[in-house]
């Protein structure tokens, strides 16, 4: 089987590119839903983020740890070793039911062992104004959240450094679903 790592920043249309994927026949990991999974079933995770924050509705406790580098620090060490684990299950699970293609949709990707589990990165980059507007319409940010959470993550160009393939996410969607058709036939005949 075959792993794409699809990655970009906040407000990119990552999730639209691995949107378009599934409809094309890939198999589909999104962390910050395996994430989301642990945060509720796995009780020591639980208990360790409650010993570390107290007791947070998942809205209040992003607005804890974007303000706070060290807090983000603190619940990714929590989470990130757990959700590695879990989206590497996962990726067995499918490997051995016959996948021929899975992508792991990680905005954190390339900080990540994980990486290391893909055979190719793809990275969906963006105009900044565009990852602003589509923060303030489909999540509701205002401007100064949107920018702690972007300046939570690798730079654009850091990830556009070690891509195989760069998905324009600012391009109209019928463009951006031809570069994602064109990118998946090329690595399905490689």
């Amino acid at each position: 089987m075959k792993v794409i790592g699809l990655t970009g920043n906040i407000g990119c249309g990552k999730s639209t590119v691995a949107g378009m994927l599934r409809t094309l026949g890939v198999a589909i990991i999104d962390a910050d839903a395996v994430a989301r999974e642990i945060r509720h079933n796995d009780d020591d995770a639980r208990a360790a983020i409650q010993r570390r924050f107290g007791t947070y509705e998942a809205a209040d406790l992003a607005k804890v740890v974007f303000a706070d580098a060290g807090a983000l620090r603190d619940l990714e060490a929590i989470l990130h070793p757990r959700v590695r684990g879990a989206v590497r299950a996962r990726l067995a699970e499918l490997d051995e039911g016959g996948e021929e293609l899975a992508a792991v949709e990680v905005i954190k990707l390339i900080e990540s062992p994980l990486a290391d589990a893909c055979d190719e990165i793809w990275v969906v980059r963006c105009a900044e104004a565009d990852a602003m507007r589509r923060l303030a319409e489909s999540r509701g940010m205002d401007e100064a959240t949107a920018r702690r959470r972007m300046a939570s993550q690798s730079s654009q160009d850091e990830k556009i450094a070690v891509a195989n393939v760069v998905i324009d996410g600012s391009a109209p969607m019928e463009e951006t679903r031809r570069q994602v058709e064109h990118a998946l036939a090329t690595l399905r005949s490689g």
